[in-house]
């Protein structure tokens, strides 16, 4: 287990963000946080499997604006000290739902990326009072990354489709979260019921998929389980993206978020570059 000094609080940035860590259980958890904002739901940002929440903060930074962003590392990832095992999606939505606790917020909306949309998920089923609503942006997990080796084929294929500079922030992350742990987690994350939960999930559900994600189904099952999610979910499609969009895609994704929030039909951002389109695919 590391146990490195803790970091010491970073002084305020020009936007504001501040770096700190909480304790729990005797272990430092990290966390990036923006300026509260009156009024406005927090929105904490949930990484995927082996990396850190680094990634995640293209997309936090421009929703910063509108409410407060906390961005933590999970335990046993990023600047997180390491648990006494790897922890699995159960166990992680405990964790997550103690750092809520730790920071004293007593509802959010979670945001999550890949491993994280099963860990939002879960803390959705178990404390549907603490949140107010699940963004699950590019959900992985179940059937359809099933087996283990056709999971690991769509992970190699989406490497060589994201942005080069992403690489930077995976691969030290990779590294330190360690081969077998990364083998373990993915095995856990293939068999999870991610679909169960989401055509069940308690809450306002948003799903954001990428047209280039080798990890999601093809469009004619995404319709599919669309027409199965719930009155209360919606499902929309970002073409041209791969499985990070929220490193790769944030204005389009902090755009199709803050739409969701304020209850106003999810359309394109004219102002971002490229030949993003977002298209609402019915319920």
């Amino acid at each position: 287990m590391r146990t490195s000094p803790p970091p010491p609080p970073t002084p305020p940035q020009p936007s504001g963000w501040t770096e700190d860590h909480l304790v729990l259980g005797g272990r430092r958890v990290f966390y990036r946080r923006s300026p509260d904002v009156a009024g406005a739901t927090p929105v904490v940002h949930v990484h995927g499997f082996g990396i850190s929440g680094r990634y995640l903060m293209p997309t936090a930074r421009l929703l910063a604006e509108r409410t407060s962003n906390v961005v933590p590392d999970l335990p046993g990832y990023g600047r997180s000290d390491d648990p006494e095992h790897t922890l699995g999606i159960p166990a992680l939505a405990d964790a997550l739902l103690r750092f809520l606790d730790g920071l004293g917020l007593e509802r959010v909306v979670l945001l999550g990326n890949s491993m994280g949309c099963p860990i939002s998920l879960e803390v959705a089923h178990r404390a549907s009072d603490r949140v107010e609503g699940v963004v699950l942006v590019s959900p992985a997990g179940g059937a359809n990354n099933q087996p283990l080796a056709k999971a690991l084929q769509q992970m190699v294929v989406d490497a060589v489709r994201e942005r080069p500079a992403l690489a930077r922030v995976a691969v030290p992350d990779y590294v330190r979260f360690g081969l077998f742990n990364s083998l373990n987690l993915l095995s856990e994350l293939t068999r999870f019921p991610s679909l169960e939960r989401l055509v069940t999930v308690p809450v306002p559900a948003l799903a954001v998929v990428g047209s280039r994600d080798p990890l999601m189904p093809r469009p004619p099952r995404v319709r599919e389980i669309s027409r199965l999610a719930p009155s209360h979910a919606t499902v929309v499609l970002i073409e041209g993206a791969a499985h990070a969009v929220n490193f790769s895609h944030p204005g389009e994704l902090a755009h199709v978020v803050g739409s969701w929030l304020d209850g106003v039909p999810i359309t394109d951002d004219p102002d971002q570059p490229g030949l993003t389109r977002v298209l609402q695919l019915p319920s």
